[in-house]
């Protein structure tokens, strides 16, 4: 595979130095991302760079993902109109041990393979830096001139972004400069990769290794990822969209990708998934034909939630989205954990009934006339009921349904249905 018309069909470069793909054709690369560490879980947003890592890796070239652990303490200003919390060591260590978790489900880490990825962390050669050193050393190589021609550093000085820039923030693009200096060095690295924000700083990076050593290195970026309503990508109501199951569970996380508009899909499908072109080109040619069959959005869910979940966290993901639309079985709802019960059915209208009471039994008519208003009154629920009309927990019950604390899900909820699509959330206290 070539690594550069990979990317391109799949409409993930931006910007590339002349001379990349060359260097990509000749020999096996090494070629780094930044992420920063400022929390203890990836997001999706962070997806866009793994993505050209792990396309790299299948194209025989060898993946490095460095994790800003200095450069998180201090701030980047690339579309950034504030500085960021600066954080102590203890809890980037902890942050990087949480990242490398995660990426080992997208990255070949410890494959006995010469391109095996790799994770570094920018503290580990700048911590030992003295200000004096590194002014010295780095610092003198690279002018005032070049560093405020910068279209970062050209917003925040003019105010279009922001208050200004603090002497940290300047610095940033030195910082960063000098990692790709010691990963050049050190590891090889000929190649910086990233958002299409980031150019500024990385040919900061090419231009030091140059001047400082006479050597070359490479920068590609890709797009900034945007919606096609032009909302800001990978944010929710509740925020960003996390790949850790403990801050966004893998049943939102499925939805947030099966939502996706056809536009959206369409161009998502290209840059998140591993599908090969002939698959993603038959996939658009039958999402056209039958839209509402939303084949471009199930097959970006699926292929994404398995490869940050897991294949039982998929299943579980869409048999909990079958419930809502009418498919689901009791059964599948009684596998459903509290957390994804409430996310299916975040919205439905909720009513209390008390535990006590459903220990001597509740009758069916009684529940949802008196002790809950789902029925205005005892006689359209009858009625509804001799129609099959009504359901606890997916399935069809009668009038002579006796509801008991053996029907509670999660030993907490029951589900009641009235007609084909509107549900009703009953929590014993």
């Amino acid at each position: 595979m070539n690594f550069v018309e990979e990317l391109q069909w799949r409409g993930m470069i931006h910007t590339m130095m002349p001379g990349t793909d060359e260097l990509l054709q000749k020999e096996m690369v090494s070629a780094y991302v930044g992420i920063d560490p400022t929390a203890d879980s990836l997001h999706i947003g962070h997806l866009v760079s793994v993505m050209m890592l792990k396309h790299l890796q299948r194209c025989g070239h060898k993946p490095i993902v460095l994790v800003g652990g200095a450069t998180g303490m201090i701030g980047d200003p690339s579309g950034k109109s504030e500085e960021r919390n600066l954080l102590d060591e203890a809890t980037l260590r902890h942050n990087q041990e949480c990242l490398k978790t995660q990426l080992m489900k997208l990255l070949e880490f410890d494959a006995d393979i010469p391109n095996k990825a790799e994770m570094v962390n920018n503290y580990d050669w700048m911590k030992e830096f003295s200000f004096l050193s590194f002014i010295r050393d780095v610092g003198k190589h690279i002018t005032v001139n070049y560093m405020m021609a910068k279209d970062s550093v050209k917003k925040r000085l003019s105010g279009e972004a922001g208050d200004g820039m603090s002497f940290t923030e300047f610095t940033y693009q030195l910082v960063q400069g000098y990692d790709f200096l010691h990963l050049y060095q050190h590891n090889n690295c000929k190649l910086q990769m990233g958002g299409s924000d980031q150019w500024g700083n990385i040919t900061t990076g090419t231009e030091l290794i140059r001047r400082k050593t006479g050597g070359e290195a490479f920068a590609l970026t890709c797009p900034l990822i945007t919606k096609a309503d032009g909302g800001k990508f990978g944010k929710t109501e509740t925020g960003n969209v996390w790949l850790d199951p403990a801050r966004t569970s893998p049943y939102k996380f499925y939805q947030f990708w099966l939502n996706t508009s056809d536009a959206d899909a369409e161009k998502y499908i290209r840059i998140f998934t591993l599908y090969g072109k002939a698959e993603i080109d038959a996939m658009i040619a039958e999402h056209q034909t039958a839209p509402h069959l939303r084949v471009l959005q199930k097959a970006l869910a699926k292929d994404i939630t398995i490869r940050v979940h897991s294949e039982s966290d998929y299943q579980s993901a869409l048999e909990a989205s079958e419930i809502l639309f009418g498919k689901g079985t009791t059964e599948a709802l009684h596998k459903l954990d509290e957390e994804t019960l409430l996310s299916v059915f975040e919205g439905v209208p909720q009513s209390d009934i008390s535990l006590t009471e459903l220990g001597e039994g509740i009758g069916i008519v009684e529940l949802v006339a008196e002790k809950t208003n789902i029925f205005p009154s005892k006689g359209e629920a009858r009625r509804m009921l001799k129609d099959g009309g009504v359901q606890v927990n997916k399935a069809k019950v009668g009038e002579d349904f006796t509801a008991n604390a053996s029907h509670l899900l999660s030993g907490k909820y029951m589900l009641v249905q009235k007609g084909k699509k509107n549900y009703y959330l009953l929590i014993a206290r």
